[in-house]
């Protein structure tokens, strides 16, 4: 029986430049980070957009922080590849490297005056995990800073702390294997706690936060590691990166993109193009319990659109239960009620 139904979804707001990480404040408006269009956007109640600051790059993740500041996972951009459907809609793919790339990084906006600040853009210390037997992680320092290639997505812990996934970035014949960071909400400390991974996407603390999960985009597998408290990975002895897998079965074709959570931990995952390369398809959203079951998917049905890439979600409303998900190559902002309250945010103001 499904545990997670949803009413169908309605549009919102359209126009967005590929929007990402939705994220509900207290006056009922939605924040968001546009990536084509390079701007951390304001969706009000009534659909109408709001530019709240300018952002060069690739925003792609957004976290409110414990400073009270929009934080930016910023991937530093792509080239861009639009793609014309039969119903005279338009989707717009983010595809190679950039000519005018300048790394990824992680910045904070000041939601007051739009001030943007970039905070990390490389580190110098990882944590080691490739060891046998006992499998205690061993903190490194590498010779020279590595720069952040593609910040995808971050979640701040109670403590302040934030996960960052990075996605990298792809170029013509090669792509970038990168990892996942932990990093001090001050500026001060960035470490790379799992290395090597191959496009994570998107990141999510359970409710006791005990465990962190995050999507593999190509390989569909949503993965997830048990934690012994804030920043400190417990690896699975079982696996070359520490992991445990939470479930491969996803519904036909479907890569993945970011992720929430609800109170009853269950993951929800946005998954794109079910049906193979179909731009005329709709994705949806996949909820798996921390069992690994995938107990609801909740397809994405529109009148006279197409919506194969959802990308991102969070949770609103009263009580929780208003699921707000963006369609990224659509420009589309949708909603739909949900029977499970989302759960909380750290620091969020409406949470």
């Amino acid at each position: 029986m499904a545990l997670t139904t949803a009413s169908g979804f309605e549009i919102m707001t359209n126009g967005l430049g590929y929007p990402e990480s939705p994220k509900y404040l207290p006056d009922g408006s939605i924040l968001l980070v546009e990536i084509r269009g390079q701007c951390l956007t304001r969706i009000h109640p009534d659909g109408r957009h709001e530019k709240v600051a300018d952002i060069k790059g690739g925003p792609n993740g957004l976290a409110m922080g414990p400073d009270g500041k929009a934080w930016i996972a910023n991937n530093g951009g792509f080239n861009w590849l639009d793609v014309p459907l039969p119903n005279g809609q338009t989707l717009a793919i983010g595809t190679t490297q950039p000519d005018d790339y300048e790394g990824g990084r992680i910045e904070h906006v000041d939601l007051d005056n739009g001030d943007l600040v970039q905070v990390y853009r490389s580190f110098s210390d990882g944590m080691d995990m490739s060891g046998f037997g006992d499998r205690q992680p061993k903190p490194v320092s590498y010779p020279e800073p590595l720069g952040l290639r593609g910040p995808d997505d971050l979640v701040f812990d109670r403590t302040g702390h934030c996960w960052i996934t990075d996605w990298g970035k792809q170029r013509p014949r090669d792509v970038d294997v990168t990892g996942i960071y932990y990093a001090a909400p001050d500026g001060s400390a960035i470490t790379e706690m799992v290395y090597p991974l191959s496009c994570p996407n998107g990141i999510a603390l359970s409710p006791d936060e005990d465990r962190l999960y995050s999507a593999l985009t190509y390989s569909r597998q949503v993965v997830f590691w048990e934690l012994d408290g804030p920043g400190k990975i417990r690896p699975n002895p079982g696996s070359m990166d520490g992991s445990h897998l939470l479930t491969a079965k996803l519904p036909g074709q479907a890569i993945l993109d970011s992720m929430s959570v609800d109170e009853n931990g269950n993951v929800y995952v946005a998954v794109m193009l079910p049906e193979g390369n179909n731009p005329m398809s709709n994705g949806g959203i996949a909820v798996i319990s921390p069992d690994g079951e995938t107990v609801d998917m909740l397809p994405i049905k529109l009148e006279k659109a197409f919506a194969p890439l959802p990308s991102s979600l969070c949770f609103g409303g009263e009580d929780r239960k208003t699921m707000y998900v963006t369609c990224g190559s659509a420009g589309l902002l949708l909603k739909a009620e949900v029977a499970v309250p989302g759960l909380a945010l750290n620091f969020n103001p409406y949470h």
